[in-house]
């Protein structure tokens, strides 16, 4: 059951992470938005909480570790306890390798595989405390399948990939943990592609895109499972996607 779990979200002020919180809201959950955009998940959290949900929100860069720290303190502050950890924030600024666009494949880690990590950090000793709780982190079919000029992002993904097995093993009997992989999804993702090759390939390739909720409802699948069921990984893409 979902309804009145804690849930913490990362990258909500759009696409999947705002998606996920207005449909996890409606179905009785306890939402906490976090992202660097503070007024859109100000705007987003007032709507869900007028619709009868319940939202706070707190600014996060998952970049650094003390402000997932924060939102996790914010979760246990207002709730008591922090259910589900949706490491959703993530950048893919594409270019082919010989470009050498050093900062973007350093954003793509920090964000991507770092961002990730400390979100598992910011909630794991509360989860083990509690003896429950869900860890979901989002890969991509980038974690899959390798593609020219996505060759960093696809490496950051396949990590999320292998950080969240090794995880499972680990933690397995109390806490859950699932990876979701979309297919090509509704996102601001692709205005971060400064290459204008790569942004093209990418705008023809979104012509067969699924909406943001497609993604939401999977992972609204993923936590309303009986708590001895973890639904261990899901790739949700389009139906006519050739990847």
């Amino acid at each position: 059951m979902i309804k009145d779990k804690v849930v913490i979200i990362t990258g909500a002020s759009s696409g999947i992470g705002e998606a996920t919180a207005r449909l996890l809201a409606k179905n009785g959950a306890k939402v906490i938005l976090g992202a660097r955009r503070i007024n859109r998940l100000e705007a987003i959290a007032k709507e869900i909480n007028a619709e009868g949900g319940i939202a706070e929100y707190h600014a996060l860069d998952v970049t650094e570790r003390k402000q997932l720290e924060a939102i996790a303190q914010l979760a246990k502050d207002k709730f008591g306890r922090v259910d589900v950890m949706i490491n959703n924030a993530g950048v893919m600024p594409l270019s082919t390798l010989d470009q050498l666009k050093v900062e973007e494949w350093d954003r793509m880690i920090d964000v991507n595989i770092k961002g990730v990590l400390y979100g598992i950090a910011s909630v794991l000793p509360v989860m083990k405390a509690q003896k429950s709780g869900q860890i979901i982190n989002l890969s991509s079919i980038g974690g899959h399948h390798v593609s020219p000029s996505a060759a960093v992002y696809c490496a950051t993904k396949f990590a999320v990939g292998a950080i969240s097995e090794g995880l499972r093993q680990e933690v397995g009997g109390d806490i859950r943990v699932t990876v979701i992989s979309p297919g090509v999804t509704e996102s601001e993702l692709a205005n971060t592609i400064s290459d204008e090759s790569a942004r093209k390939g990418m705008q023809e390739f979104r012509k067969l895109c699924i909406p943001a909720e497609a993604i939401a409802r999977s992972i609204l699948f993923a936590i309303s499972q009986p708590d001895d069921v973890d639904v261990s990984e899901m790739i949700v893409r389009p139906t006519a996607s050739p990847y």
